[in-house]
């Protein structure tokens, strides 16, 4: 069953307290959920924090974008947050506010040749393959200085910081170890960037745990939709 959104944002509040750290962003994964779906949740999600920004993340453009039209002038700020192949780097750049897992140099010339001039700088986050699994995207921890460097020197786009997707251990012990190594990370990235501000990570399994260790946003769907099938 899902959790009652205002049981949730109040369990995201308490992790960051108990963990001395301010409350993390709520981005709501709403891939496989319909427009209709998505329309309830950032209705009451705007009655429970007014003037809160609802952020959605999809994994899938053409998804993404076929409820986008169905929301226009919705205000919900949309996140990519699946493998994005080059050849859809164009309409992500068109159709996103952020994209978080970019994770080599030709989709970041890709994504920022894309986006409109006319257009606010698209956020980025670069996604760390923090615990090496073999076939999983993401760079690698110490690619990740040249490519921020990268990032950084493109104007039409604003790199926000780093995403990542550890290995799902069912050893919390071994989890907890991966977010403080991307912690870690990210505050090496900081002290290059300064503007960086965004640490991406903890899902609906195991969002408190890496709120305790820094997360500045943790990506929650099962926890607000329930478990997600394929339409």
């Amino acid at each position: 069953m899902p959790t009652p959104l205002p049981r949730l944002l109040q369990s995201l509040e308490n992790a960051a307290r108990l963990a001395g750290r301010p409350s993390p962003r709520l981005l709501a994964v709403s891939k496989f959920q319909s427009a209709t779906a998505v329309a309830e949740l950032v209705a009451q999600w705007r009655r429970e924090r007014p003037g809160e920004v609802t952020a959605m993340g999809e994994n899938y453009v053409q998804e993404a974008m076929a409820k986008q039209a169905e929301l226009a002038d919705s205000g919900i700020e949309w996140h990519l947050i699946g493998h994005l192949q080059s050849n859809k780097a164009a309409q992500a750049a068109r159709h996103f506010d952020w994209v978080q897992t970019v994770d080599r140099p030709k989709l970041l010339h890709a994504l920022a040749d894309a986006r409109d001039p006319g257009a606010p700088p698209l956020n980025v986050l670069l996604q760390v393959d923090i615990d090496g699994e073999p076939g999983k995207h993401g760079a690698r921890p110490e690619d990740v200085p040249a490519l921020a460097d990268e990032a950084a020197s493109l104007p039409r786009l604003a790199l926000r910081g780093l995403m990542a997707i550890p290995a799902p251990f069912p050893d919390m012990a071994r989890r907890r170890d991966s977010f403080r190594r991307m912690r870690a990370l990210f505050e090496t990235l900081r002290e290059r960037h300064p503007g960086c501000d965004t640490l991406s990570m903890g899902m609906s399994g195991d969002a408190e745990l890496a709120i305790a260790e820094g997360a500045t946003m943790v990506r929650i769907g099962t926890a607000l939709f329930g478990p997600r099938t394929p339409r």
